[in-house]
């Protein structure tokens, strides 16, 4: 059956939209067989936290890792990136539990979904426009079906101009930069630069700096209720 790109929020298992991160699967699946190795859908609150309804806050990444969330099938659940969003997410409340790089921890979200731009991990991690362009659809329709949501964070760059996109405004009108604040479409959203290892390392991004983008989001969120 044709998804339906008007209302689906997640690719297919099998999505061939892509050619480049199609090859980049097949490649993978045979190499790693016990790996996700498939578009990694979104993660949201439990139903008896809320689910859909509860969230508030998105996080919008830019795609999985190779051998984290492509490997686990859970957004930034396996690497880097992802120890210091969720250890950030749990420090001011948008996420509870114990984070173990596992699907199968007891990390559960409050309030927050985490997404990415592509859902299938591209070659270098680094995802072309074409592809960031045809996985938008998703983007959209999941954006559209959380009824209470009033702040996302985008992550990086890719991540910001293409939620921009998303939302209807024109990316030049909404430069990115850490921590700024843009109203876009009725929601507030956050820039914040990727929390990968790259920039840790560098010092172009530090734990301090994240969490500065953390506070922000918890007192937007929490003077809105």
């Amino acid at each position: 059956m044709a998804i339906d790109l008007a209302t689906a929020t997640e690719p297919d298992r099998d999505c061939d939209f892509c050619e480049r991160l199609v090859a980049f699967r097949h490649t993978h699946r045979e190499l790693n067989p016990t790996f996700h190795n498939a578009p990694v859908p979104t993660w949201y609150p439990e139903a008896k936290n809320g689910g859909k309804q509860a969230v508030k806050l998105i996080v919008v990444g830019m795609a999985p890792g190779l051998r984290g969330a492509n490997r686990t099938g859970r957004p930034f659940t396996g690497d880097w990136a992802g120890d210091l969003l969720y250890s950030t997410l749990c420090e001011f409340g948008f996420a509870e539990g114990r984070y173990e790089a596992d699907p199968e921890d007891s990390l559960k979200l409050r309030d927050c979904a985490i997404t990415n731009v592509v859902r299938c991990v591209p070659p270098q991690n680094k995802p072309i426009g074409q592809e960031v362009n045809a996985c938008r659809p998703f983007l959209n329709n999941t954006l559209a079906g959380l009824p209470n949501l009033k702040l996302l964070i985008t992550l990086g760059k890719i991540s910001h101009d293409s939620t921009a996109r998303s939302l209807g405004v024109k990316v030049a009108s909404v430069p990115f930069g850490h921590n700024r604040q843009f109203d876009m479409a009725g929601f507030q959203v956050l820039s914040s630069y990727h929390c990968s290892r790259y920039n840790t390392n560098t010092g172009r991004l530090t734990e301090a700096m994240f969490h500065d983008v953390f506070r922000h989001a918890r007192a937007l969120v929490d003077e809105t209720d």
